[in-house]
């Protein structure tokens, strides 16, 4: 697996991403075809950049990228991407629009590679970034297409499954996928939601402190629902 690693480390430099995990949205991307020419798309916690590397190069000159992280982006982007440095959960989406180029419209995509600052505790780091993509759906209403594609990294654990199942009360489709790039190790996941439908649900519930995280082997591929 050590070699895996090393060769997306290395062609990360020679493609001119600013890291590996460019190759993490590449993949879904190559199987889902979200990410088309002339679209507009939202990057929630863009740093340090690599997603929205992939983005620009994919939607062309005619699409438009915004990312917005609470750290600066450090790769070098074209010019069809705007950043800003703050916090998505209290900009004002007309705000994220605006800098689209379009206040009146919404993005085709909305993408999150958020991770919470791990605590080394597999069951607190579980439920914080279930939290995060609570966060990323809720945002979805006001920032999303009718129609539209997400992207969202999570953690799993205990409480995968119902945060499955809340995606799939705002998408017409939602599974999970582990992309090649990713360490064998790693329990991170990757829900993969498309045709998002703009009708009010229940919003999403908290997930519980008392649940235990499963132990077993991080899934591979795409997961069932």
């Amino acid at each position: 697996m050590r070699e895996v690693q090393d060769y997306y480390f290395k062609q990360a430099k020679k493609d001119g991403y600013v890291s590996r995990a460019a190759y993490k949205l590449i993949e879904i991307d190559d199987r889902k075809h979200l990410l088309r020419k002339g679209s507009c798309v939202l990057d929630c916690g863009s740093a340090p950049g690599s997603w929205l590397q992939v983005a620009s190069r994919r939607v062309g000159p005619r699409g438009s990228v915004v990312g917005i992280d609470l750290q600066p982006v450090s790769a070098r982007l074209d010019g069809n991407t705007k950043v800003i440095v703050g916090d998505f959960t209290t900009t004002a989406p007309s705000r994220l629009r605006e800098l689209a180029g379009d206040a009146d419209g919404r993005f085709d995509v909305v993408l999150s590679d958020m991770a919470p600052n791990t605590s080394g505790d597999p069951h607190s780091d579980h439920f914080l970034s279930v939290r995060l993509c609570d966060s990323v759906l809720n945002l979805c209403p006001a920032a999303l297409k009718p129609g539209g594609h997400l992207v969202m990294k999570v953690f799993e654990g205990a409480a995968y499954r119902d945060l499955i199942k809340r995606v799939e009360g705002r998408f017409e489709q939602a599974r999970g996928f582990k992309p090649k790039a990713s360490r064998s190790e790693s329990v991170e996941m990757f829900i993969v939601a498309m045709g998002f439908v703009a009708e009010a649900v229940s919003p999403p519930t908290a997930a519980g402190t008392d649940a235990v995280m499963p132990q077993r082997k991080p899934s591979t591929g795409w997961a069932p629902r």
